[in-house]
């Protein structure tokens, strides 16, 4: 299956190379080129692409209420987004998660992991960057006070949760657990139930949060 995708950043450049960058990608489709988030915003409502990629700082609309908009608690059929950014301890990026993005990456990070964030965040949200991820989550995790889960986690649950912390796609946590991808999924399910959250990367900041990664 092709994945179309939404680009936006206000210099002409970086969208440009971003897009030309996927569009080489195997199963990768840039189906749209927005110049900042209030273009980003109705383009992504007419088109309905499988992720959208914004810079966080752009004109009319920053990044992180563009991602709200799209991906926020309120939405009633949220997209996926990929935050982008020049720098790896960006408070916009903080907030483009509250609002809702489902994953970050620095605009230096080459081709390969720019398109592993788009195939990521397609099929489920995965964390990119692992590094930049740990420093981001360290840095932010005392700002709220984790939620209380509406039951204890069990083992298994405690087992995915970490590991998606660490970064894991649904396929390496399979693998590594010795478990079917669907049994990776209904965890995940049921973890995001149990502590309201909607998506890996707030998992991730509540694993966080709560102590259970260093």
């Amino acid at each position: 299956m092709t994945l179309r995708v939404l680009v936006a950043d206000d210099q002409e450049i970086v969208r440009t190379g971003l897009a030309t960058i996927l569009g080489a990608q195997d199963g990768i489709e840039v189906v749209a080129e927005a110049v900042d988030g209030r273009d980003a915003v109705e383009q992504a409502r007419r088109l309905r692409p499988d992720v959208c990629l914004l810079d966080v700082r752009m004109p009319r609309m920053d990044g992180i209420e563009a991602t709200r908009l799209l991906a926020g608690p309120d939405v009633a059929d949220p997209m996926a987004v990929v935050v982008v950014t020049t720098f790896d301890l960006d408070d916009y990026v903080y907030g483009a998660l509250q609002a809702g993005a489902r994953g970050f990456l620095l605009k230096d990070c080459g081709p390969q992991v720019l398109a592993h964030a788009v195939r990521a965040a397609a099929d489920g949200g995965s964390l990119v960057a692992p590094t930049v991820t740990t420093r981001l989550l360290r840095a932010y995790a005392t700002r709220d006070d984790p939620r209380s889960p509406t039951s204890p986690l069990t083992e298994r649950e405690e087992d995915v949760l970490l590991a998606v912390a660490r970064g894991l796609t649904n396929h390496e946590v399979a693998a590594e657990l010795h478990v079917s991808l669907s049994t990776v999924k209904t965890h995940l399910g049921s973890l995001m139930l149990k502590l309201a959250v909607r998506n890996r990367v707030e998992l991730a900041l509540w694993a966080y949060q709560t102590r259970r990664l260093d």
